[in-house]
């Protein structure tokens, strides 16, 4: 079984959105202590626990129109928690041709790059986490997959600021999609703020489908 999240995502993906009618839907967490509230254009989805119940959304003023990211109500929703910046969600697929080549083609696995903050940052929101880079090894560019959003297959990469310009970073998302098998769904958060990640993964085919923001609560 799938995430109900991840079947909205690849309907998006393939061009059929939620009615923009203005309204929610709670989802549960894809995996424990990560929660998030997404939006797709009138449609807003919260993933959430079981401690939040309908009435207390509701009373947030949670709706699909711009309301489920007020400020106040991520905050009402963390509870105190780690709050991640407001991303935008893009959806992509793999390209396979990584195993088409059978050569490793322009990535490999880069454990010496296993402490770079973009892997400590997946490895504690992520799981089944691997490390990839550009094979001169000192190139510090990294790309990270792991299992993430809605469960999916999630890309995030940063590129080594000596090799930036010239569309590096579009050629590194690319080098990670083909990474991935053939058709596989991949997802990717990125600031609205950060724009030349931005332009790299739209450059590279990815689509903007909404917004998503992370945070774990803080529970007592």
């Amino acid at each position: 079984m799938t995430h109900p999240l991840a079947d909205l995502i690849r309907a998006a993906a393939a061009g059929r959105f939620p009615a923009p009618d203005g309204t929610w839907r709670r989802v549960p967490p894809w995996r424990e202590g990560v929660e998030a509230v997404v939006a797709f254009t009138g449609h807003a989805v919260l993933v959430v626990n079981e401690r939040v119940c309908d009435s207390e959304i509701s009373g947030l003023g949670v709706d699909g129109y711009g309301g489920a990211h007020h400020p106040a109500v991520i905050a009402a929703l963390a509870r105190g928690g780690w709050i991640d910046s407001l991303d935008g969600l893009l959806v992509g697929a793999g390209t396979g041709a990584w195993e088409a080549r059978g050569t490793g083609g322009t990535l490999v696995s880069r454990p010496d790059l296993v402490t770079h903050p973009r892997v400590g940052f997946a490895t504690r929101l992520r799981d089944d986490v691997r490390v990839l880079g550009r094979t001169d090894p000192g190139d510090a560019s990294v790309v990270v997959l792991a299992r993430g959003i809605a469960g999916l297959t999630e890309l995030s990469f940063e590129l080594d600021p000596n090799r930036r310009g010239a569309g590096g970073g579009t050629a590194l998302v690319r080098a990670g999609l083909a990474a991935v098998p053939a058709g596989e769904t991949v997802v990717a958060a990125c600031a609205p703020g950060n724009a030349a990640s931005m332009r790299a993964l739209l450059r590279a085919g990815m689509t903007l489908i909404g917004s998503i923001q992370l945070y774990t609560p803080g529970y007592s």
